[in-house]
């Protein structure tokens, strides 16, 4: 039987991506032992239930003893407070991570209270569900998925080894491992998924506004577009929340850029220029069939959703 990658291992925080780590982790065999701290009672409580964790513990100092990797799965906005509760009981030489959906600020965050003696390796694995919690999670979450990795400018050789060691755990999970700059990644991800929830969150709350048109008629007639906006708008509040607090130099920037493209089709629609239509879409059209091929079409599995059995 092979050897457990890390001995150890911390997640704080259960929500959707946390539980989907612990549970392929547990069926994989790619930690020895699995800790979970989650300052939620409630959360704690599910945990044990759904029996994600050989240990589970609301107290984060605690939860991240003697562990070889820990994963901080928190709201962006939270890490550095995490990690500082977790600063002073880290083991020397673990490897700290974590998987927010920012990473300049949140490199920062963890930075400014990590010791000396420990690896922080930022990341971001490109998946996930509308859903949170800890009964969100499922094991296939990160099969064929992107994990983003963002090292700090260190020259060092046990830096190198410890991305190549986190890579190799993220490549155990099922993901595909990519190293990239921190103001790049948040640049990418405001293009491929911060607009993008922007724009669902705004056009549900406007089709709740419009005058003429009822609450019940939009729930009632809705296409299928609006209802993958409305999936999309149904993602945790303050996971987003914090998301475009703390990304919003790059999501300024791209929502610019939106709002002047959106001009340019507003004018083409005003005044019927039916080619600038039809080759917008073709276009778009094409990118979609793209990420058809690449396999990153969905998150979700395919077997239903009771995230219990998994």
């Amino acid at each position: 039987m092979t050897a457990p990658l890390f001995p150890r291992l911390t997640i704080v925080g259960c929500g959707l991506i946390g539980s989907s780590i612990a549970r392929v982790v547990r069926e994989k065999g790619v930690a020895g032992e699995i800790v979970i701290a989650d300052i939620s009672e409630a959360h704690r409580d599910r945990i044990t239930a759904l029996n994600l964790g050989d240990r589970v513990t609301g107290d984060i100092g605690e939860g991240v003893e003697g562990a070889d990797l820990v994963i901080f799965a928190v709201p962006v906005l939270a890490m550095g407070a995490a990690m500082a509760l977790a600063a002073g009981h880290l083991k020397p030489g673990a490897i700290i991570t974590d998987v927010g959906s920012v990473k300049g600020t949140v490199a920062d965050a963890l930075m400014a209270h990590a010791p000396d003696d420990v690896f922080v390796i930022p990341g971001h694995p490109i998946a996930g569900t509308e859903h949170s919690g800890p009964d969100a999670g499922f094991a296939e979450l990160f099969d064929g998925r992107w994990t983003i990795l963002t090292p700090l400018d260190r020259e060092d050789d046990a830096y190198a080894a410890a991305v190549t060691k986190l890579a190799e755990f993220w490549q155990a999970l099922g993901a595909q491992v990519e190293i990239m700059d921190r103001a790049h990644h948040d640049l990418v991800l405001a293009v491929t998924s911060h607009i993008p929830h922007l724009i669902a969150y705004n056009i549900v709350g406007t089709a709740a506004d419009l005058e003429g048109v009822t609450e019940g008629e939009v729930m009632k007639y809705s296409a299928g577009g609006f209802r993958d906006f409305t999936r999309i708008a149904a993602s945790d509040p303050t996971m987003w929340r914090d998301i475009f607090v703390a990304n919003k130099e790059a999501v300024l920037e791209v929502l610019g850029r939106f709002t002047e493209d959106l001009q340019a089709l507003q004018r083409a629609i005003r005044w019927g220029e039916a080619d600038k239509l039809h080759d917008l879409f073709t276009r778009t059209r094409a990118i979609r069939r793209g990420v058809i091929d690449l396999g990153q079409e969905s998150a979700e599995p395919n077997f239903g959703r009771d995230r219990g059995k998994h």
